[in-house]
């Protein structure tokens, strides 16, 4: 089966913040799951390159826009081994490939009927590249997202009859109550849809930056229909000399809660206008916020995650994010936050467990894990490991990150637990003195390593450096889910420096 998945396409303004790789994050850990579930992946992310916001961000620095966008564009592809993003394709949308595509498919709006010539006044955010309704905007005529003043606009420009699929998408809707998670989002779309779709510009008639209509080429493509065009259009050249679209149309995308409604109501909208089918399912996340307002270069308020990596690791990154905010809300995050997962969770609970367990059989076995049978105490229970795995599986079905995290790790510290109350030193000791209490201390031991491999492969989707290390030590090739006991002892394990070594304190400001 076949799994596209992509994310929002960034901003090429200024240079990538915590947001950015947050999005990009949550795509990855549900790409590299499927993908260990054996499943046909695609994972793309890039950049967006056209429109108002990179034209003036271009002309406050004295550039031009594409100058600007060659310059900004390469920091976040940089940014995505550097928190060991899988993915398989990264667009722009200045590639000329994807400039074609876009005229190709807008034209095929047009020659379907679905664009006609008109006027359009409104309140627009140059920041957003949006026109606002009354009902959208802040005190005082303001962006609620950046907080400045909307500028009233009249032009002349082309429309897209969004209008016309107002009952398509409301039986979309009905008949696919997942389409949009979380339900709160689902229910904001709707809401919009349900108060009446109005038709929208499709194209801006005094730009010069993007991408030229076919029809009229005094005009450019209204940046958002250049935008959402990426996911399509990528499938049609990310490979040399083969159209990927059959293979993985539609897609799953993964988005933040201010660009809902081009998602979620505008975007299905154009591809029925287009002859596609619309996308497979979209999950809408949350901001990430400091000093309580969403992250922004604007409002000077980010964490940059290449300072963070180079601190506390891209594993620490990444876990942090989904431990720390649960996905589909909003939530603060903090540097402080950071040192406080890593330290009590990662490095003592994860970490610990990982060494202790490794170092008791390289102690009480000679490094060979036992050939036994996993001890039911470990079984049963809330935080038991049976069926962890299928539960697991149904979590990140949905997308629901954190709660599939949350599920993980009430079993690495029930493991913790397990050590201390099965003592396997102790019964080292009754085995040495006494000859006895062998098989219990096989038992325990392989419960241990089995366990720990279990969680290992759990969590390698959201911590793969760390997963590969201990998988590795743990002599187990594979990288696929497991049940608990689904893997017999006798492997011999090896040494592992510790997975998250203590880091020092951060230096005064």
């Amino acid at each position: 089966m076949s799994y596209y998945i992509t994310t929002p396409i960034y901003y090429v303004n200024a240079e990538p913040h915590l947001g950015h790789a947050y999005s990009t994050i949550a795509a990855d850990i549900l790409a590299r799951h499927m993908r260990q579930r054996g499943e046909d992946v695609f994972f793309l992310t890039g950049t967006d390159e056209h429109g108002e916001p990179v034209a003036q961000a271009a002309e406050k620095l004295g550039l031009e826009p594409r100058e600007l966008a060659d310059r900004n564009a390469p920091h976040f592809r940089e940014l995505m081994p550097r928190i060991n993003a899988s993915n398989d394709f990264f667009i722009r949308t200045t590639d000329p490939e994807h400039e074609a595509k876009v005229r190709e498919i807008v034209q095929r709006v047009h020659d379907y009927g679905h664009v006609y010539e008109g006027s359009y006044e409104g309140w627009y955010c140059p920041r957003c590249a949006d026109f606002k309704t009354e009902s959208e905007l802040g005190e005082g005529n303001t962006c609620p997202i950046h907080k400045i003043p909307v500028e009233r606009k009249r032009e002349e420009n082309w429309f897209f009859r969004l209008s016309a699929f107002q009952e398509q998408l409301e039986r979309l809707y009905a008949e696919r109550p997942d389409f949009v998670r979380p339900a709160a989002r689902y229910n904001e779309a709707l809401s919009f849809i349900e108060g009446g779709l109005e038709d929208v510009s499709l194209s801006r008639p005094k730009l010069t930056w993007g991408v030229e209509l076919p029809w009229d080429p005094s005009q450019v493509i209204y940046v958002w229909f250049d935008a959402l065009l990426n996911y399509v259009t990528a499938l049609s050249y990310a490979r040399d000399g083969e159209d990927l679209t059959e293979r993985f149309w539609p897609a799953f995308h993964i988005i933040g809660k201010d660009i809902l409604k081009f998602h979620a109501v505008y975007w299905p909208a154009f591809l029925l206008a287009a002859g596609y089918e619309v996308p497979r399912r979209m999950f809408i996340h949350g901001f990430l916020l400091m000093e309580g307002h969403k992250m922004s270069k604007s409002l000077g308020n980010v964490l940059d995650p290449f300072e963070v990596i180079d601190r506390f690791g891209a594993d620490a990154l990444r876990y942090y994010c989904f431990r720390e905010v649960p996905f589909g809300r909003d939530g603060s995050v903090s540097a402080a936050g950071f040192e406080a997962r890593y330290e009590t969770e990662l490095a003592n609970e994860y970490g610990n467990l990982a060494s202790r367990t490794l170092a008791m059989v390289g102690q009480f076995r000679d490094g060979v894990v036992p050939d036994a049978a996993p001890d039911p105490a470990l079984l049963e229970g809330a935080d038991g490991l049976a069926g962890l795995d299928e539960a697991v599986r149904d979590l990140l079905d949905r997308a629901e990150l954190t709660q599939a995290l949350e599920q993980i790790w009430a079993r690495v510290r029930r493991l913790n637990r397990y050590v201390e109350e099965t003592r396997p030193w102790d019964l080292a000791k009754q085995e040495a003195d006494q000859g006895g209490a062998g098989d219990r201390l096989d038992a325990v031991l392989y419960s241990l390593a089995e366990g720990l491999r279990v969680l290992a492969l759990l969590l390698h989707a959201y911590i793969p450096e760390a997963g590969d290390r201990l998988l590795d030590a743990l002599a187990e090739p594979d990288r696929g889910l497991a049940a608990f006991g689904s893997r017999a002892g006798g492997q011999r394990v090896g040494e592992l420096p510790p997975l998250f070594p203590k880091i020092e304190a951060a230096p005064a400001a």
